[in-house]
């Protein structure tokens, strides 16, 4: 056990050196050469001292994000290795044998450590945050959008894992093909209730201020046949100077909303080319596309963690001290298969999703013809939230949902030279 915990603790070290000197050292976030002086130059648009922040605070970032990874992993081998998984389950089921405690308090045992053991570096993120004017939100204000999470997470996977291991006892063979089943339902409806139902747990939602933005907005939607008839706002400048609006929710629930620092921050025709960005998400279906990719992914996933999962149980079962696939205290190992599987199929996932992001744009600009608005909201958006314009490689492929600011700005720009011949 020694042997392996050095072993462990080296790879480790030797992955966070390797990885602050590609960050640091190794990896250019400049544009290239055939670029410089277009709108995709941020020296074209932002200060030195901005440049200098924004790279500083990617680099930062990019490091904690990759580092949190495998550290998770770590966790839930600990949890394993140490015997403490089933510790916990043994105190659950001292309390009581009925499942409708035990999972939740196992849950609420298994959260509570690897919350505390993670804390530091949710920390660590947030002070980048601050310290680089992101973040406004006061540290007892977070510490309360932490606590929500830490209880919405543990009402919600308690409801999941009780479930799913309910069918792993009764079905062994067949439980990863129900437990598939009974996703459709569930993600519909998380999606039915985000809007009205766990959004304003964190935020104050209200009806747009700005009535005559609001009714162009509307008119946007009517014509893409989106059924709003109100555009709400919500309170974000408290929390940060980072902008965002969406389109979300299905059926009645469909909301359209905009941050209020996205509202002070651009220009109306700015506006509405970001609002026409989500509206294009929702004319492509993409809300569904993603409601589609996550049903096939799961399907492979629960498929490999029923397969993958009793391999480890029969290997290191015993050392664990878990006796099957089906006991409860075998669910950090189910946590590290699934956080594995999840890490290898991002890139391919994040692929479709920037694909999905730059139609959207193109959307966009097709509805408002405003390249000029298209680019100003896209420049400030990069100042405003110190984006890198142009990752390094590993960070775009491995955490990149969007395509870079480079991307989107030379699309514009070649759009713009296109336009007068179309």
């Amino acid at each position: 056990m020694k042997k392996r915990i050095t072993w462990i603790i080296l790879g480790f070290s030797m992955y966070a050196l390797i990885l602050g000197l590609y960050l640091f050292n190794w990896a250019d976030f400049g544009v290239p050469e055939a670029y410089r002086g277009t709108a995709a130059d941020p020296a074209t648009f932002m200060t030195d001292r901005q440049l200098e922040l924004s790279e500083e605070y990617s680099r930062y970032r990019s490091f904690l994000s990759f580092i949190a990874i495998p550290y998770e992993w770590l966790i839930y081998l600990a949890v394993l290795g140490f015997g403490l998984s089933k510790l916990f389950k043994q105190f659950s089921e001292g309390v009581s044998r009925k499942s409708v405690i035990v999972v939740p308090l196992y849950l609420l045992l298994l959260t509570t450590f690897t919350w505390l053991l993670t804390f530091p570096l949710h920390y660590w993120a947030r002070s980048l945050s601050v310290k680089y004017g992101i973040n406004t939100q006061s540290f007892s204000g977070w510490m309360k959008d932490e606590m929500i999470s830490f209880w919405i997470d543990i009402l919600l996977t308690s409801l999941v894992i009780g479930v799913l291991y309910a069918l792993m006892k009764r079905y062994k063979k067949k439980w990863w093909l129900m437990a598939w089943g009974l996703m459709v339902p569930y993600l519909a409806f998380m999606m039915y209730i985000q809007p009205v139902v766990i959004d304003p747990l964190y935020n104050d939602f209200t009806s747009l201020t700005d009535k005559a933005l609001e009714e162009e907005i509307l008119t946007m939607a009517d014509s893409a046949d989106i059924p709003a008839d109100r555009v709400f706002e919500v309170n974000m400048s408290e929390k940060t100077n980072a902008m965002n609006a969406y389109v979300s929710g299905i059926g009645s629930n469909l909301r359209i909303v905009l941050w209020d620092t996205t509202l002070n921050k651009l220009d109306d025709d700015e506006v509405l080319f970001i609002m026409a960005h989500e509206m294009g998400h929702y004319v492509m279906n993409h809300l569904y596309g993603n409601l589609v990719g996550a049903l096939i992914t799961s399907f492979m996933g629960l498929y490999l963690a029923y397969r993958l999962l009793g391999a480890m149980i029969r290997k290191w079962g015993d050392a664990w001290g878990i006796t099957s696939a089906s006991d409860l205290a075998s669910l950090p190992a189910l946590f590290l298969l699934f956080s594995l599987m999840s890490f290898i199929a991002s890139p391919v996932e994040l692929a479709i999703s920037r694909n999905a992001e730059m139609k959207a744009d193109a959307y966009a600009i097709e509805m408002t013809h405003d390249v000029d608005a298209a680019i100003g909201s896209f420049q400030t958006l990069t100042v405003n939230s110190l984006n890198e314009v142009n990752p390094p490689f590993i960070v775009k492929y491995f955490k990149y949902g969007h395509p870079t600011m480079m991307e989107r700005l030379i699309m514009l720009n070649e759009y713009e030279k296109d336009a007068p011949n179309d």
